[in-house]
């Protein structure tokens, strides 16, 4: 039993040595070899999407334009202005009409604007006020939702033209396999990067539009209930008797 034991631990022993000898051997066949790595940056990624990724990139340039355009304009005419009601109360008991629209204008918010449209008819039936604040009102929110159209366009557009890249590439890769005739990485990889990066290209890009494209309706949606609550304290205001 011991001679047999001895045996296993002999032959396991030469077959460690075998295995590290070819290692070793392997290591040595290849002296001076070095893994390189190979790095692409997104420009150069971007590139190889084909001239499909140009008009992509002027969609993306024209989202961002109006994202910001109407991100500070949205942002400017949802400047707070708590006390603008009850500023007017006494103005308008007073009959100081001329100051209270005065204040509005200065204001220069959508809520002062409205509401200067009923400080103007007060004395008019009640109706006929609110009528003139709501066109008003309405008034000025289509102002603010301007160019937002857009945006629904390049949310819904730019996914096509990535389509439309891909089917390119696929195009290309048929193209370039009937004249390599063979099917090698190195033949396909112009027309698998093309279709791949455009169709990234167009789903971000419309992603991109249709966030901002609701988002901002959120924001605008928000400042037109903020209006109605204003244009009920007025009214509200109106009825109240002077002191």
């Amino acid at each position: 039993m011991l001679h047999f034991i001895l045996q296993i631990n002999t032959v396991v022993a030469t077959a460690a040595d075998t295995l590290n000898s070819a290692g070793t051997a392997g290591i040595v066949t290849t002296p001076g070899a070095e893994i390189t790595e190979t790095k692409i940056s997104l420009i150069q990624m971007v590139m190889k999407g084909g001239p499909i990724m140009i008009p992509l990139a002027i969609l993306l340039i024209v989202s961002i334009y109006v994202l910001v355009e109407r991100l500070l304009v949205v942002s400017k005419a949802s400047k707070e202005s708590p006390n603008l009601v009850s500023s007017l109360k006494e103005m308008v008991h007073s009959g100081n009409i001329a100051n209270a629209r005065a204040m509005c204008k200065n204001t220069n918010t959508p809520e002062s604007l409205m509401i200067e449209q009923g400080v103007a008819r007060i004395g008019q039936p009640v109706q006929e006020i609110r009528e003139a604040m709501n066109k008003s009102g309405a008034n000025e929110i289509g102002k603010l939702e301007k160019n937002l159209n857009v945006l629904n366009i390049i949310g819904r557009i730019a996914p096509m033209f990535g389509f439309i890249g891909t089917i390119i590439g696929v195009i290309t890769i048929f193209y370039d396999i009937s004249l390599a005739k063979t099917v090698e990485i190195e033949i396909i990889s112009k027309g698998l990067y093309q279709k791949m990066i455009t169709s990234a290209g167009g789903l971000v890009v419309g992603v991109l539009a249709f966030v901002c494209y609701h988002w901002l309706n959120a924001r605008i949606d928000k400042l037109a209930h903020k209006m109605e609550d204003t244009q009920i304290k007025f009214l509200d205001m109106l009825n109240e008797p002077a002191k």
